[in-house]
C-alpha cells in the first residue's frame, strides 16, 4: 500500500491513511504535530482506539463512532464535533472527514483528514459548563500532574490541559528559595492551536511583602482572586506587578483567576487562567474549580520536590561513599561517577582503589543489583567486605571473589552483584607492569596501548557474587607495557534500551583509542561524553589507570 505523503505535507491539516482494519499505516507531518506524538508513536495503532474521545477525554464505544459506521457502509462522512487524544494527555477538538479508498487486492481502506475546530464551532464553551465537565477536568488534571516527576514539565502539561477548555491563556509561576519567583510556562490557545509565549517566561522580580496587587497577595497566601485589566491600570507597586501589567497589556486578557499552588507547608507558586474577548468572563463560581486545579498542582509540585530532595540525599551519600584515589608510585588514576538521569532511580554502581600490604594497587569496579537506596547501601557493605579480603597479600583475585561469594548471603542483604577485582604491581626494575584480575559477571576491562590498539580482557570470567556457589572465580594475568591505559566501567556507559551491549563496547573501544593521548582526567571526561548512550537510564562508574611511561600528552 502506497501513500503520497509528499503531496500532503503542504496541507494545513492532519492526514492519515487507514488500512482495511482501520489501523494507521501512514501520516503526514501535520498529523504528528496536531496530535503531539512522534509519527512512529501512532503508526500501526487502531485509529478509533488511539484517537476518538468524548469532550471529557473519555473513550468512546466503537458502536457510536460515526467514522467506523460510515466506512463500514463504504460512504464518506464528516463531523464538527470530534475530539482526538493527544500525546501530552490533552484532547483536541477537531473537524474531521473520512473518505473510503481502494487499495491493492480489492481491499478497502480510508483517508482521514482532520484539522483543529474553529473557535465557536460545536463543543462546550468551557470546562466549567456542567458538573460532569468539571469532574472530568479535575480527573485529567490529576492524571497529567502524576505523569511526571519533573516539576516544570508537569506544570507545562497542566497549562496545556486547561486551555482552551477553561481559558484562552494559562500561566504557571513557581517560588524558589527565599522570595525568588520563576514563570515556567505561558501558553495561549488561538485558532485551534497552542502558542508558547516564551517571551514572558523566565525569572521574575522577587515577591513583594507589601504589594497589594493580586499576584503578590496570592503568592503570600491569599485565596483565589478574580482579576481584570482594571487591577493593573494604576502605577505598579512592585516589580512583579509591573511584569503582570505588561502581560495583560500584551495579550489582551479580559478576565482572569489567580490561584495559589499550595503544598502542605505553604504556597509554592501560582496558577493564572485568563480569557479574552468573545468568551464569558470568570465569575465567583469559577474560583472553586480553579482552586481545586491549583491545589492538585501544588501537591504534585511538593511531591516532586520531595522526590528530588530524597534522590539528592541518596546521590550525595553514594558520592561520599566512593573513595579518593590513592597516590601510587608512577601510575596515574582517574575516576568518574554519573548518576542516572532525572526521574530514574539511583543505582548501585561503584568503584574502589587502594594500596595493600605489599604496595600493590587494587582496583575494583562493580554494580550491585537494584536501583534504590538499598543498592547504594549494599554497595558500601560490599566494598568494606572486599577490602578486608583483598588486604591479604597471599590471596589471588579469584580467591578473594570466592570468599566474598561464600560470605555474602550470611552477612549482607545484597542479592547479586557484578564486579571486577584487579591487583596491579610494578616491575622494580622499571619495566612493564603486571595485572592479575578476576571477573564476576561484569563487562570486561579494556586495555588501550599508547598507539591506539585496544583489547578487551575476556579471561577470568566467573559467576556473579552473591550466588553462594563457592569455587568458581579464576584469576587471569596480563602484562601492562608502559603508557598502557586500563579502563574499567559499568554497563550504564555502554548499554541502553536502544543500544545493545556489544555495540556500546565497540563505541567504547573506538573512542578510547582516539582519546588515549589525552591526560587521564581529560580522557575520562571526553570518553563519558562521547560514549554514554542517548536515552541512557542507568548510572555510570568509570575507573581508569595508566602505567608509567614517556607518553607526551598534548594540550586539551
Amino acid at each position: 500500500m502506497t501513500f503520497p505523503v509528499e503531496a500532503c505535507e503542504a496541507l494545513d491539516a492532519g492526514v492519515c491513511l487507514l488500512d482495511e482494519s482501520l489501523a494507521v499505516v501512514e501520516a503526514n507531518a501535520r498529523a504528528a504535530e496536531l496530535l503531539r506524538r512522534p509519527r512512529e508513536g501512532f503508526l500501526g495503532a487502531d485509529a478509533h482506539d488511539l484517537l476518538h474521545r468524548d469532550a471529557e477525554g473519555g473513550t468512546t464505544p466503537r458502536s457510536v463512532c460515526r467514522l467506523l459506521e460510515a466506512l463500514a457502509a463504504g460512504v464518506a462522512e464528516q463531523g464538527d464535533d470530534g475530539w482526538y487524544a493527544c500525546g501530552d494527555g490533552t484532547v483536541r477538538p477537531v473537524h474531521w472527514i473520512g473518505v473510503p479508498c481502494r487499495t491493492g487486492g480489492g481491499r478497502t481502506g480510508a483517508v482521514l483528514v482532520f484539522h483543529p475546530r474553529r473557535p465557536g464551532a460545536a463543543g462546550p464553551a468551557d470546562a466549567s459548563s456542567s458538573p460532569a465537565d468539571r469532574l472530568a477536568l479535575l480527573a485529567e488534571t490529576t492524571t497529567v500532574l502524576t505523569s511526571t516527576l519533573d516539576v516544570e514539565e508537569a506544570l507545562k502539561r497542566l497549562v496545556r490541559l486547561v486551555t482552551p477548555r477553561l481559558a484562552d491563556w494559562a500561566v504557571a509561576d513557581l517560588l524558589g528559595e527565599g522570595d525568588e519567583l520563576r514563570r515556567v510556562a505561558v501558553v495561549h490557545h488561538e485558532g485551534g492551536d497552542y502558542v508558547s509565549m516564551e517571551q514572558f517566561e523566565g525569572p521574575m522580580p522577587p515577591v513583594s511583602h507589601t504589594s497589594r496587587m493580586p499576584l503578590s497577595r496570592v503568592l503570600r497566601g491569599a485565596p483565589p482572586t478574580l482579576v481584570t485589566p482594571e487591577d493593573y491600570r494604576g502605577r505598579p507597586d512592585s516589580g512583579v506587578a509591573e511584569v503582570q501589567r505588561d502581560l495583560f497589556l500584551a495579550t489582551g486578557m479580559e478576565s482572569a483567576v489567580i490561584a495559589p499552588l499550595r503544598g502542605p507547608h505553604g504556597v509554592l507558586g501560582a496558577l493564572t487562567v485568563a480569557r479574552g474577548r468573545g468568551r464569558p468572563v470568570f465569575v465567583p463560581a469559577d474560583l472553586t474549580l480553579v482552586d481545586d486545579i491549583a491545589r492538585r498542582a501544588g501537591l504534585a509540585v511538593d511531591n516532586a520536590r520531595l522526590y528530588e530532595r530524597q534522590r539528592h540525599v541518596v546521590e550525595s551519600m553514594q558520592r561520599h561513599l566512593l573513595p579518593p584515589l590513592p597516590q601510587a608510585a608512577g601510575q596515574e588514576m582517574a575516576a568518574r561517577y554519573l548518576p542516572a538521569p532525572h526521574g530514574s532511580h539511583v543505582g548501585g554502581d561503584w568503584y574502589d582503589a587502594f594500596l595493600v600490604q605489599d604496595a600493590d594497587t587494587v582496583v575494583v569496579i562493580g554494580d550491585v543489583v537494584g536501583h534504590d537506596l538499598a543498592a547504594a547501601a549494599g554497595m558500601s557493605q560490599l566494598r568494606n567486605i572486599l577490602r578486608a579480603y583483598a588486604w591479604l597479600p597471599q590471596a589471588s583475585p579469584g580467591e578473594v571473589l570466592d570468599r566474598l561469594d561464600a560470605c555474602l548471603p550470611h552477612i549482607s542483604d545484597i542479592s547479586l552483584a557484578t564486579l571486577i577485582l584487579a591487583r596491579v604491581r610494578g616491575d622494580p626494575d622499571g619495566g612493564s607492569w603486571r595485572m592479575e584480575w578476576a571477573n564476576a559477571g561484569h563487562p570486561p576491562p579494556l586495555l588501550v596501548s599508547p598507539d591506539g590498539r585496544t583489547r578487551f580482557l575476556e579471561d577470568g570470567l566467573g559467576v556473579l557474587v552473591g550466588t553462594g556457589l563457592g569455587e568458581g572465580h579464576r584469576t587471569a594475568a596480563v602484562t601492562l607495557p608502559p603508557d598502557t591505559t586500563l579502563v574499567l566501567y559499568t554497563d550504564g556507559l555502554v548499554e541502553s534500551p536502544e543500544l545493545p551491549l556489544e555495540d556500546g563496547m565497540d563505541r567504547l573501544a573506538r573512542h578510547a583509542a582516539a582519546l588515549v593521548r589525552r591526560p587521564l582526567e581529560s580522557f575520562c571526561d571526553h570518553l563519558v561524553a562521547a560514549v554514554r548512550p542517548a536515552g541512557h537510564t542507568d548510572d555510570v562508574a568509570l575507573l581508569t589507570l595508566r602505567t608509567p611511561g614517556r607518553l607526551a600528552a598534548p594540550q586539551t
